[in-house]
């Protein structure tokens, strides 16, 4: 999905360059150095949308704003002091504040279902990709907590058409999500009554660190990664790859 306001910027279909960013952000293991983490990956999302440096500063700058102060309590003139630009600039490259939390919106989800499906569609067992699968989703969430956090409570504020639009998003992701827990039933890997039950349960692990992880946290994105990923495959009835069973 591009911004439709002039001028228009196009996505990289390549999903390897959509997992940069959370390789880039894997690379940082100290928990003091999370903050620092979180910029960067933030910043490389939108880049990674070829952007043009303006509307980049303002999605940068509203998504730190609708993530702190809320989407209705946010308005124009503050998301353009942020981004240092003057408040007439919002309205050069999106029509409406609307407007650019469907992009901040769009933008995080197209990622996450390149990353998802990436994983997904990996080598190895069903156990194998859905332990990369989660442990990726879980440190994406960390690393860019603000626009994870705008989406999951924000998005309500969209028009019918816009919040349709992401719910179609979140429910690829859901389902890229699923489908791997029913290979894993399929071949004996899960045991499993309610694939769709699981995929919930499994999904809210990734989303939620959004909500409560915070630099300084005790444990590094990478850590908590490999805890989620052990407590999917737990809830998938599935034994940890290189485990004895």
């Amino acid at each position: 999905m591009i911004n439709e306001a002039a001028p228009q910027a196009g996505t990289d279909p390549g999903a390897a360059a959509r997992t940069e960013a959370v390789s880039t952000a894997a690379g940082t293991t100290a928990a003091g150095t999370t903050a620092a983490g979180t910029a960067a990956a933030l910043e490389q999302l939108f880049s990674g949308y070829h952007f043009p440096a303006g509307p980049r500063r303002i999605l940068l700058a509203a998504a730190k704003a609708f993530a702190e102060r809320g989407f209705h309590a946010t308005t124009t003139r503050d998301i353009a002091a942020q981004a240092g630009l003057s408040p007439a600039a919002l309205y050069v490259y999106f029509r409406s504040k609307e407007e650019v939390l469907h992009q901040i919106a769009t933008s995080t989800l197209d990622f996450t279902i390149e990353v998802a499906a990436t994983e997904a569609h990996g080598p190895g067992s069903p156990a194998e990709r859905l332990a990369r699968l989660v442990r990726v989703l879980t440190i994406w969430h960390t690393y860019n907590s603000q626009v994870a956090h705008v989406v999951l409570y924000q998005t309500g504020a969209l028009s019918p058409a816009h919040l349709a639009d992401i719910t179609a998003r979140q429910r690829e992701v859901s389902r890229i999500l699923r489908e791997v827990i029913k290979d894993g039933v399929k071949s004996g890997d899960f045991d499993v009554p309610d694939a769709g039950a699981a995929t919930l349960a499994i999904l809210s692990l990734c989303l939620d660190v959004a909500r409560w992880y915070r630099p300084g946290y005790r444990l590094t994105p990478q850590q908590v990664g490999d805890s989620n990923a052990a407590a999917a495959l737990r809830i998938a009835g599935g034994a940890i790859p290189g485990t004895a069973p």
